[in-house]
């Protein structure tokens, strides 16, 4: 085998992918990245059993063929080479020449029939979104995708299709995401995909009108995003019945500026370290909300004016929760839901249900 590509291209490619090489492994082909160079192009692909990504990139092919380099190796030759043409020749025994300018490197590779081929995806549910409709639904539903694995099926995202209408749900016993988009399918599925993954798609996602195609099977899904292709295995289990832990009214509802809420808790929280932890207190009066911290440090206190419809309430909530879910509004005005003290709390945009966070309470000792 042997070709020649463009520095910038190869550097992206491998650097993409390389969240896919398998760390800690048996097959020692899986810590390598198999190389396929055939027509005018190369493709590349890191596998670790549950998550491959493919890319295609252009290459000058003089001889084609296959074979694995190790990852590591091989990313960080490319990214500092001196030129910006690289050209690599692999022979029979898979021993590798790399050159580039005044550098010449020599590596042992490891045979392509020793890399385990990717899964198939058949009989799918084919589905298309933007990318940046995809990429908003996984960045404000991932952040509450559980790092527990005490029920494993809460370390994924529920992808949920019902009357026309997408809900990618994601919950960690502690918190709920819930983000809904309109889409052009009106048949009823679901499937949950592991987080790892979407955190994946989300680095590879542009904020473009450029569409992705995601292929869902009954093991596995597969994710088309522009020159990369994405295959992952799916989560299997009983997701949370979550529509029943929805609150379907509130006793206290309260509009304020998301920027002005996120502001507020950051302040108050300075007193709130990984050794010194305490809730922030949050007292909802009819025209401001006033948040208090206690540790040992000290005491911290801010306010901000709301629009408050209902009753006063005392609440605290666990600071890095509360902040989570506010800092993924991705809106200026909220509206936020109350029903007591000790009732979840829930957050949507002032106008619409585009999304629906709910935070659990933390019980206030009394000072």
């Amino acid at each position: 085998m042997k070709f020649t590509v463009n520095k910038a291209d190869i550097t992206e490619a491998v650097s993409n992918i390389q969240r896919a090489v398998s760390t800690k492994t048996s097959i020692p082909a899986l810590e390598g990245i198999l190389l396929h160079a055939s027509e005018n192009q190369l493709e590349l692909c890191a596998y670790d059993l549950e998550l491959g990504i493919t890319t295609v990139i252009p290459a000058r092919v003089q001889e084609e063929g296959r074979s694995v380099l190790s990852a590591k190796i091989f990313s960080d030759i490319v990214r500092r080479t001196p030129d910006e043409a690289i050209s690599v020749s692999i022979d029979d025994k898979d021993m590798a020449s790399i050159e580039s300018g005044n550098s010449h490197f020599s590596i042992i590779g490891i045979p392509a029939a020793e890399f385990p081929e990717l899964p198939r995806v058949s009989d799918s549910t084919q589905l298309k979104l933007s990318a940046h409709v995809l990429k908003s639904l996984i960045r404000q539903t991932v952040f509450a995708v559980a790092e527990s694995d005490a029920k494993p099926i809460h370390q994924g995202s529920l992808f949920s299709i019902e009357n026309g209408l997408l809900d990618v749900v994601a919950v960690d016993g502690y918190r709920l995401a819930k983000r809904t988009e309109p889409v052009d399918y009106k048949e009823k599925f679901s499937f949950v995909v592991p987080g790892k993954t979407l955190s994946e798609i989300q680095r590879l996602l542009k904020d473009s009108e450029n569409p992705v195609e995601l292929c869902a099977g009954q093991r596995h899904i597969l994710f088309k995003i522009e020159n990369y292709t994405v295959i992952s295995s799916l989560l299997e289990g009983e997701f949370l019945n979550y529509k029943a832990t929805i609150p379907t009214n509130s006793k206290t509802t309260v509009v304020m500026r998301s920027r002005d809420i996120i502001d507020s808790v950051e302040r108050v929280s300075l007193l709130i370290t990984d050794r010194l932890k305490s809730p922030v207190r949050c007292i909802f009066s009819s025209t401001e909300l006033k948040l208090l911290c206690t540790t040992s440090m000290g005491r911290a206190s801010d306010q901000l004016s709301v629009e408050l419809e209902g009753e006063d309430v005392e609440i605290g909530f666990n600071n890095r929760y509360l902040l989570d879910a506010l800092r993924n509004t991705e809106c200026d005005e909220i509206r936020v839901g109350l029903s007591g003290p000790l009732s979840p709390m829930t957050i949507q945009p002032k106008e619409g249900d585009s999304f629906l966070f709910l935070v659990l309470p933390v019980r206030l000792k009394s000072d």
